[in-house]
């Protein structure tokens, strides 16, 4: 175990970086941390509370003569993902991070680093500590539980806070603001279906599209990519109308937030109609890459010949799933107004397995917009109402709606290109942010998201640019000596 990495600069950054690396924090086990958190404030004779759901606030005086300016909250997240390669021994609930440098930048050996948001968290316990920086009123956010479920975002009571700009310090390349995240829900779909014997007659074949790309359906929805689950239950239409076929089995796609990669059904057709089958999955390749051959050049659809099932779909369920999924609005719905090339709301139809009576639908529907997003509620509720469904919706979390007048904003692209000499990066991510959930909870914040450049959060290839450090510590204490006066 080596602490190699406290010589860095800025040193004070680097060496609660440390501090923060030898204190376990995995999410849901965040005990630890909590404690670590709540000492470092009340060693420094700061007002340090703890609420109920394990959030910690620290509070900082405004320094002299800076008591006229706005207040400031620093915002981060405690926990931290744990990842390991295989073969690396490590208890993330008991263990350090062994971080160590590699040229120009700061890994963990085997695990993930916990950068994310580590570095954000020792850059706001490094303003509280110090006493030598110029600023106004500060509070320090530190909320638990984000990487699992956003716990400690949800849970943040009213009136708690009493500053008017958050700085969220959890975004991942330096030069970059953001100012607008994505909300979401979670839409649960349910079509119950008796059984059927299976006739004679029929011959049994799988359907199975592949080898499309996927992707994260936040930050990809935009680039066209196929969905597995829309193009089988396409040609499902075809075949089910024109060749009497019978769906049994379907499952296409996985996690929510996952563009579907792959889909498979198995269908029984009258054995007169196989030929025609076969030649219609032909056709509707083809078709597939005439359309999507640019952005999937390795999609795949074939059939071959597979098991009899024990039953069948009944056939009125079959057709008003198949129409409802066909009709189910995925990819993007609207662009923001606000800002160019962002999604404003989007939905990714996720997932439809049948098991035993039951199929399944999901979608993650999102939106920076929160009437945007009830009103694609409404309308998938509506579809697949209408096809009978059992429909729910959970998980919901409120996006945040990028606000290009935020005189915040204006302050630090000004501050940034006095420093540094060219304009900060201004962007929207369409993915959630714990800025969205906040914000719900305080209106009146004006907010922003920023910090160092890092990559591969989330996995033991994580790993920290040591230069972007320095410059993020530098334009942060530009943005504290320059706030905003109330």
């Amino acid at each position: 175990m080596s602490n190699e990495i406290v010589g860095l600069e800025p040193k004070a950054v680097w060496e609660n970086f440390y501090k923060l690396t030898q204190v376990p924090r995995p999410s849901k086990k965040e005990e630890k941390i909590q404690a670590f958190m709540v000492n470092f404030g009340k060693n420094l004779g700061l007002v340090t509370e703890k609420d109920s759901v394990g959030n910690v606030l620290i509070r900082k005086p405004a320094t002299p003569g800076m008591e006229n300016r706005k207040g400031i909250i620093f915002q981060g997240h405690l926990d931290m993902v744990p990842q390991k390669n295989n073969g690396t021994v490590h208890d993330f609930e008991n263990d350090p991070i062994d971080a160590w440098i590699d040229g120009e930048w700061v890994r963990a050996r085997g695990t993930t680093l916990g950068a994310d948001n580590g570095m954000g968290v020792a850059c706001a316990m490094t303003v509280l500590a110090a006493k030598d920086l110029v600023h106004g009123p500060l509070e320090a956010l530190f909320t638990c539980d984000e990487e699992t479920g956003m716990t400690g975002a949800m849970g943040l009571k009213p009136n708690w806070l009493k500053g008017e700009i958050l700085l969220n310090m959890d975004s991942e390349e330096e030069g970059e603001l953001y100012v607008g995240c994505a909300g979401g829900v979670n839409a649960d779909i349910e079509f119950e279906y008796d059984e059927v014997i299976v006739p004679q007659g029929v011959t049994p074949l799988k359907l199975v599209i592949s080898g499309l790309r996927g992707g994260h359906s936040g930050l990809e929805i935009n680039q066209g990519r196929g969905n597995a689950n829309k193009l089988i239950i396409r040609f499902l239409k075809y075949a089910t109308r024109e060749l009497d076929a019978r769906l049994a089995e379907i499952n296409g796609g996985g996690m929510r937030n996952a563009i579907p990669r792959e889909a498979y059904a198995v269908v029984l057709v009258p054995d007169e109609n196989v030929a025609q089958l076969k030649s219609a999955v032909s056709k509707y390749q083809s078709i597939y890459k005439y359309e999507l051959g640019a952005i999937e050049p390795n999609l795949s659809f074939t059939i071959n010949e597979t098991e009899i099932p024990e039953s069948l779909i009944e056939e009125r369920v079959q057709d008003d799933l198949i129409d409802s999924v066909y009709a189910c609005p995925n990819g993007v719905i609207r662009m923001s107004d606000a800002m160019a090339g962002l999604v404003e709301t989007s939905t990714n139809l996720s997932t439809v397995k049948s098991r035993k009576g039951v199929i399944f639908v999901k979608c993650l529907l999102r939106s920076s917009v929160e009437s945007a997003k009830n009103d694609l509620v409404e309308m998938v509720d509506s579809v697949f109402a209408l096809g009978g469904a059992m429909v729910s919706f959970d998980g919901d979390y409120p996006g945040w709606k990028p606000n290009m007048n935020s005189p915040i904003l204006a302050s630090m692209k000004e501050i940034y290109q006095n420093k540094f000499g060219k304009t900060p990066e201004i962007l929207g991510i369409h993915a959630g942010l714990e800025c969205g959930i906040l914000g719900a909870a305080y209106p009146n914040w004006d907010m922003i998201s920023f910090g160092p450049t890092m990559r591969s959060p989330h996995s033991p290839d994580e790993r920290l640019f040591i230069p972007s450090v320095q410059k993020f510590w530098d334009f942060l204490v530009e943005v504290l000596k320059n706030s905003p006066l109330k």
